[in-house]
């Protein structure tokens, strides 16, 4: 995995491990309600938006006895190709701050120097690189999404769009590159990217696609070696999705958009399936989202999100 690949795939291997994750409870995360007031469990430090700092709270036990879930990686990643904690660009829309701590799922503790992938659709569904992939409909003007989208559910099998193309990896068709970076976790196993909240597209809920590599070496060229140990999704909550479908320019994504709960990937279980915990002002989302969640991963494992490790019922083809 190097700084200057663009146009390669991953490389699979054959000899694949489940690798068993954790994720944080409640005492590893910023969980903020809809209206600014700071739940119990936070990072310590991290502030509300009343501005009243929290402290950490659990044991380190406590934020390592859950199990989460494995998702496939879909058919748009590109490995490693820009080595940056902004990965804005010139995209438009709703400023998001996504943090993410990495641990050890058996010993609790934070893994530093490991380098952590994300990479996720524009405000209006299309993802760099895939540009002539389209949207599956997105843009074009209209009203904003409803909670409840009209026609019939997705099937596992989505089509058109991102979402399409298969659970295969497909080749880049332009140079874009926005919204997709990598960078490396410090010595509390904590990295930090900028970002915007992504959009949906046909087949797919709202979400960021994520990868975190281990036993690697960094060099001027970028992360090279070691082993992909986890291979995720994050999600977001259908408050937070509604409000950021009245902020231009996701309000002219005429796509159908399916729902957290009629995802095919998403499994159902809250932060253990990548669920982040948001802080924002409903009143106000336009002005930031802040994103946390904890990852806990085994470092000596391979998953490189191509083997079986999917939710019974999801399915492996979408994007």
């Amino acid at each position: 995995m190097t700084g200057n690949q663009t146009a390669e795939g991953p490389k699979h291997k054959k000899d694949l491990t489940r690798r068993k994750v954790v994720a944080a409870g409640a005492g590893a995360a910023v969980a903020v309600g809809v209206g600014g007031t700071l739940a119990a469990g936070a990072f310590a430090g991290e502030k509300s938006a009343a501005g009243t700092t929290a402290s950490a709270s659990g044991s380190a036990s406590e934020t390592c006895y859950k199990l989460t879930s494995e998702t496939t990686e879909g058919p748009y990643y590109i490995d490693a190709d820009k080595l940056r904690k902004d990965v804005t660009e010139d995209e438009e829309g709703i400023p998001l701050t996504l943090r993410l701590k990495v641990i050890d799922a058996e010993t609790c503790k934070p893994i530093r120097n490991a380098a952590v992938d994300i990479w996720h659709c524009n405000a209006l569904g299309v993802y760099s690189g895939y540009e002539d992939m389209g949207s599956g409909g997105g843009g074009g003007g209209g009203t904003p999404p409803s909670g409840e989208p009209t026609g019939e559910p997705p099937s596992g099998e989505p089509s058109g769009g991102p979402g399409g193309g298969g659970g295969v990896h497909q080749e880049p068709t332009d140079d874009e590159r926005y919204l997709r970076g990598t960078w490396r976790t410090d010595r509390n196993g904590t990295v930090e990217f900028k970002t915007v909240f992504p959009g949906w597209y046909q087949g797919r809920c709202v979400h960021i696609h994520t990868k975190v590599h281990v036993s690697g070496t960094w060099t001027e060229a970028g992360y090279e070696g070691g082993n992909t140990c986890h291979t995720g999704q994050f999600f977001f909550d259908e408050g937070s999705v509604l409000a950021s479908a009245e902020v231009a320019p996701y309000s002219t994504n005429t796509t159908t958009r399916t729902t957290l709960d009629e995802d095919t990937i998403y499994p159902d279980n809250g932060t253990e399936g990548g669920l982040l915990k948001l802080k924002y002002r409903k009143s106000d989302i336009a002005k930031g989202v802040v994103a946390t969640i904890t990852m806990g991963v085994d470092p000596e494992a391979t998953h490189d999100g191509t083997d079986d490790a999917v939710q019974p019922g999801a399915s492996a083809s979408a994007g």
